[in-house]
């Protein structure tokens, strides 16, 4: 089933609320974030991006709960995040440094299940379904330093999917790896998406990928981060690289965001979310 058609899509995953995050040290004070605030709603696929160095990675940290905030909280299924959750998983740019090198490909995506608790058997009926979700089962016995860099990002999407996570944040998972590839991978993002319902939270510096893959576009502005606009992304749940890329509606889409993007390298703090002057 479609994420956009899941029953329970009025139910928030996750909820930001005045999120800050100040970084104190070495005679400097850096504001990252300020007060910033969303809603994702359960089963939803979200695209974020912004300035380089407008605090992204910062968020996504915030969100994993690798770094506490400075003021705000984020609730995950109405709890509020104090630690990594249970329930969350994520995948990382640097695909290579996530992979244990020594550990065979189905070593890798099983690892997690050890430490989950789940018993043999199904750990491997888990990770063989996981692999053969993103076209891997045939390299289970791998290692990860004999694949390609994007079959390497595939078993980092497969451990994750595999550990059946509520929520699944991705930051800039594919800037590493070629436009081929890449457009491989962002089909394989939307159609685990579509199959397992699950909510992902995805950051890329690609307006083109953010238009393509999103429900909605979160443009954030320059530091100190704050929601700059609030992207309804209304193309057709069926899309594929050549007819969507194509559409009319992309291109426009694709515009609003750069000139988003554009007006936030000036300094502009925040607009209304979908305002008229930005519906085209």
């Amino acid at each position: 089933m479609a994420g956009g058609t899941h029953e329970s899509k009025s139910e928030t995953a996750l909820d930001i609320r005045k999120l800050s995050k100040i970084y104190d040290g070495h005679g400097r004070r850096v504001e990252a974030i300020r007060e910033l605030s969303f809603t994702v709603r359960r089963g939803e696929l979200l695209t974020v991006v912004g300035p380089s160095g407008a605090g992204k990675t910062t968020l996504l940290r915030c969100i994993c709960g690798l770094l506490e905030p400075t003021g705000g909280e984020v609730l995950l299924d109405g709890v509020k995040v104090i630690g990594p959750p249970r329930d969350l998983a994520m995948v990382f740019q640097e695909y290579g440094r996530s992979l244990f090198p020594w550990m065979t490909v189905r070593q890798n995506v099983e690892r997690p299940l050890i430490e989950k608790g789940l018993g043999r058997a199904e750990r491997r009926a888990v990770v063989s379904d996981a692999l053969a979700a993103v076209g891997l089962l045939d390299s289970h016995d791998a290692h990860p330093w004999q694949l390609s860099g994007g079959m390497q990002q595939r078993v980092a999407i497969a451990r994750a999917v595999a550990y059946r996570p509520g929520v699944l944040v991705m930051d800039e998972p594919f800037a590493a790896v070629d436009a081929q590839t890449r457009a491989d991978l962002e089909d394989l993002v939307r159609g685990l998406w579509r199959h397992l319902g699950v909510t992902i939270v995805f950051v890329t510096h690609d307006i083109d990928e953010a238009v393509y893959l999103g429900e909605r576009v979160l443009v954030l502005s320059d530091r100190p981060t704050v929601l700059l606009q609030d992207v309804t992304v209304d193309l057709p749940d069926e899309r594929d690289q050549l007819t969507t890329r194509s559409d009319a509606r992309f291109a426009t889409l694709r515009a609003q965001v750069y000139r988003l993007i554009q007006q936030a390298k000036e300094g502009v703090r925040s607009r209304p979310a979908d305002s008229p002057a930005e519906r085209l």
